[in-house]
């Protein structure tokens, strides 16, 4: 079976925002064994499964991705749409629009210190829609 669900997520801020909680809120329950897979619908935020338990974590990715991809670059050809934009679509290309989770025992089968990441990399960002589906 397929259970396939578009959300929108709350505007966030610039940088890496757990959403654990709001992907599991919009099911109304996981099966027994499966597979979880997101689809962020935009070129300049992504997803990511990493270390949820130090935020330090978070703060030294963002200084690591400022600084292979900055904003204001005088080498950046597309700027129309900011500053922050072309960063922000590298930082994408580098982390990735979708993640593939395993589901077993009713549960996300993922590590004790992981979680899924929504990485903002715009300055003012809009609402994000995600698309979540489940396969059984």
């Amino acid at each position: 079976m397929i259970i396939q669900k578009e959300i929108t997520l709350p505007s966030f801020p610039r940088g890496f925002h757990l959403i654990d909680n709001l992907v599991l809120e919009a099911l109304s329950e996981l099966p027994e064994t499966g597979l979880l897979n997101l689809f962020l619908k935009h070129t300049s935020a992504a997803l990511m499964l990493n270390e949820n338990a130090d935020p330090d974590v978070r703060t030294d990715l963002n200084v690591l991705l400022n600084k292979i991809a900055p904003e204001g670059a005088p080498f950046y050809t597309h700027v129309l749409e900011g500053s922050d934009d072309m960063p922000a679509h590298f930082k994408t290309a580098v982390f990735g629009t979708s993640l593939t989770i395993p589901i077993s025992h009713h549960q996300l089968n993922t590590g004790i210190w992981q979680g899924i990441y929504f990485c903002e990399f715009r300055r003012h960002s809009s609402r994000r829609k995600l698309v979540i589906t489940v396969v059984s």
